[in-house]
């Protein structure tokens, strides 16, 4: 049972493929919508962002001392988040929604998240790209599995069901994974002292990481939350497949670009590569809206691409010791970006078009594309 795949790959793929059911979102807010009688539930989504992004800041110390434990409480709060949903929509209690989907679901997003990064990069030490590819690949293969269920169990039974048999499904696998994963006996802790953070924050590299992927995460965002009706826009009726064979270049992203880090010393070159194709993509889709389901799978795979870089990225510039802790501060950049990606993309669909949204991403993107090449590259 002592090897990298048991120990690691498999555990990992199991948490990431269960927690980034998150992603499916656009797929179940308009019958949550329904049972609680409040159509203003976006921020639900925004609030397990956060709490994924913050929960991931700050528990990167607990994540270095004990990934069996982290990996156990990130799946009884990913888990009971779900259930919880479930009895507020039967109360029908918006805050109670928001408390348990957006709040406590997102604690166990951000500590599952984290949880099998470092092992996998302490298992596969030669090839870390690959090793965070396989993990956080878990995370968009998610959404490829779970979009076409959702679907089918929304329509041919209601949203009670869906979400209690994706708690069941998570709570079993995520079960698994925490007692499969173990990291190597070699490795030591390092604890990681609290001015260790203000020293990083000062670091101008560092800012100008965490703001390139703050960026990237809010562009992404501001597409994803809202593709089941960018597709009908662009004519597209089977919603289901749209977002099965997104997340799949979403999938393709997260594996491909981390994976082809390992073959670059400079790994921001990924980030260059990512945002340039981005803003190909906001072109094409702000002149042909037939192109508007090919740039949202490459705005998919970028989006991916840049969660599983982060980390061989953050390797790079500043060691592996501690990189669970600086890593997971690095995350909290998805936190505020939870809160402004889908409200973005809410206030000009509110107030304009997605013309505007596609112009407004574009220059966002041309923007972490000078910042990349500024002051990241090099």
């Amino acid at each position: 049972m002592e090897n990298k795949w048991i120990r690691a790959a498999i555990p990992a793929l199991l948490i990431h493929s269960c927690i980034g059911s998150v992603y499916c979102w656009s797929l179940i807010k308009d019958e949550v919508a329904i049972e609680l009688g409040n159509s203003n539930i976006e921020f639900a989504f925004s609030l397990a962002i956060f709490f994924l992004g913050m929960s991931a800041a700050f528990g990167g110390r607990f994540v270095e001392q004990n990934v069996k434990l982290s990996s156990l409480i990130s799946t009884m709060c990913f888990t009971l988040g779900l259930l919880f949903s479930v009895l507020s929509m039967y109360t029908h209690s918006t805050v109670g929604f928001m408390l348990s989907y957006g709040c406590l679901m997102g604690i166990g997003l951000g500590i599952g998240y984290l949880s099998p990064v470092k092992t996998l990069m302490l298992w596969f030490n030669k090839h870390k790209g690959l090793a965070t590819g396989i993990a956080i690949s878990g995370f968009g293969l998610s959404k490829v599995i779970f979009s076409p269920f959702i679907e089918w169990c929304n329509n041919s039974l209601n949203i009670y069901w869906t979400l209690s048999i994706m708690s069941l499904i998570s709570f079993i696998l995520m079960s698994i994974s925490a007692w499969l994963i173990k990291k190597p006996i070699k490795e030591e802790s390092h604890p990681f002292d609290i001015k260790d953070y203000t020293t990083m924050l000062k670091n101008p590299t560092y800012l100008a990481i965490w703001i390139i992927f703050y960026l990237n995460i809010t562009c992404g965002l501001a597409l994803i939350s809202f593709e089941k009706g960018l597709g009908l826009y662009a004519g597209i009726t089977n919603i289901g497949i749209l977002a099965a064979f997104t997340a799949l270049f979403n999938t393709i992203g997260r594996f491909g670009y981390s994976t082809s880090s390992d073959y670059f010393s400079n790994k921001a070159i990924i980030y260059i590569v990512i945002f340039f194709t981005s803003i190909l993509a906001m072109i094409g889709a702000r002149l042909w809206v037939v192109l508007i389901p090919a740039s949202l799978c490459i705005i998919n795979a970028g989006y991916g691409g840049g969660f599983s870089t982060l980390p061989t990225l953050l390797q790079s510039k500043f060691g592996m010791n501690k990189i669970s802790t600086i890593h997971g501060l690095a995350l909290s950049a998805w936190a505020f970006a939870g809160l402004s990606g889908n409200q973005l993309s809410k206030f000009i669909l509110d107030n304009w078009n997605y013309n505007i949204l596609f112009i407004v991403l574009f220059f966002l993107y041309s923007l972490s594309f000078v910042i990349t090449n500024k002051y990241v590259l090099k």
